[in-house]
């Protein structure tokens, strides 16, 4: 493609996604639908302006991974930590429930063959962190408990969503599992997540060494926006998302992230606000670029509007992939059923994992047309309405006290 069609397209996503935003805030809409619709209305689905290239998709995967990070740098690991349980729980019960009840559906209901029955579920399973994250900032709840519960929870779905998408990738491939094969891919991610914040804060210490002794503009945001790449690159060779490649990075630049050795390595909190002063501004270029692109990766013409079974199959996976999640937050056995359900509708959104693993699917075969359509349609569910859901139920609930 020239480099100049580039440009446009760039300048059409930037000044789309903020007029989108804007529109959206003046509704009382989170911004983060703005987004999503400018999308869907410059792609394929509407207007056809614009598709995800390769170059927008790399623009689109460096904003979640930079959203990420700014997640991690104002997140309290201490909170964190503290809900890890909780977020265990949800993330096991809004993993496995959304894949049995998608399996069972398809296979029982439907009569799907095994393996789409199988990605069916696995595509269910997912949540979308970016949009998670980004709703729960709209509606002010990120540094709530539910909302530290959510983000704990989120990255281990991440994580388990990644490893069911390699052994269904090798099933469909082979017809078979190899015990080595995923046995190395657990370990790998497992490492990753204990060495990665540890190392980070490392180099994060020697870049605010360096910083002291150098008021460059930019500087720190060139070095630290170094380090996020390096660390996602990380992520991605051990075997997990990149995106957490970033929060990783962002947990180690937190001034609430602390080591239990080495001294030396101090918190400096007055690093940590230059940090987040630097790169704001790139985190806000970068980011909406990527909720445009999940926009843009819905072509809605492929749905075949006329078909009885895309949408009785699209509503029956749409019911069961809501109840999934909202299981998932009853794994909360001592929480008020308002700390359940609101944990529950924030793990809803599929967003850009739900398309990864549809899109597995298609390239591979196992989808077709009807089932593609139709699990594209649960996708646009999930992620374009529970924006609404969360902003209402806070404005019914917010003030109770069992949120708080």
């Amino acid at each position: 493609m020239d480099a100049s069609m580039v440009f446009l397209q760039l300048a059409i996503i930037l000044v789309a996604a903020r007029a989108a935003s804007t529109i959206a805030a003046r509704f009382g809409a989170p911004s983060v639908i703005g987004e999503l619709v400018a999308g869907i209305i410059l792609g394929p689905s509407l207007l056809g302006w614009l598709e995800p290239t390769e170059l927008i998709r790399l623009l689109a995967e460096i904003g979640i991974i930079l959203l990420l990070f700014e997640v991690g740098v104002d997140t309290d690991l201490s909170r964190l930590a503290k809900s890890g349980w909780r977020s265990a729980s949800v993330a096991v019960g809004g993993f496995f429930v959304p894949f049995a009840l998608g399996f069972g559906v398809s296979r029982y209901v439907f009569g799907q063959e095994l393996l789409l029955a199988m990605f069916i579920g696995g595509t269910l399973t997912a949540t979308s962190i970016g949009v998670t994250v980004r709703i729960l900032r709209d509606v002010g709840r990120q540094d709530s408990r539910e909302g530290q519960i959510v983000l704990g929870a989120a990255v281990i779905d991440d994580v388990l969503g990644v490893l069911l998408l390699a052994f269904l990738y090798e099933f469909a491939q082979t017809g078979d599992l190899s015990i080595t094969n995923v046995g190395r891919l657990s370990l790998l991610v497992g490492l990753f997540f204990v060495l990665a914040p540890v190392l980070a804060k490392v180099l994060s210490a020697l870049i605010s060494r360096f910083a002291v002794n150098d008021e460059s503009t930019g500087v720190v945001a060139t070095l630290v926006v170094a380090l996020v790449l390096l660390f996602a690159w990380a992520a991605h060779a051990s075997g997990a998302p990149e995106l957490l490649g970033g929060f990783a990075a962002g947990l180690a630049l937190s001034r609430r992230f602390f080591l239990p050795f080495g001294a030396a390595l101090g918190r400096d909190p007055n690093f940590a606000d230059r940090v987040q002063r630097e790169m704001r501004p790139i985190v806000s270029l970068f980011t909406p670029i990527f909720f445009v692109t999940v926009g843009l990766s819905l072509d809605l013409r492929e749905v075949d509007w006329a078909s009885a079974f895309v949408w009785l199959f699209s509503i029956s996976l749409t019911i069961v992939a809501i109840l999934g999640k909202i299981a998932g937050g009853f794994m909360l056995r001592r929480e008020h059923w308002l700390m359940k359900f609101a944990v529950g509708m924030a793990m809803v959104p599929r967003g850009e994992v739900g398309l990864i693993f549809a899109e597995l699917g298609r390239v591979a075969g196992i989808f077709d047309g009807p089932t593609y359509a139709a699990i594209v349609l649960v996708i646009a569910y999930t992620t374009l309405f529970s924006p609404f859901w969360i902003k209402m139920f806070y404005r019914i609930y917010g003030d109770q006290q069992e949120l708080r």
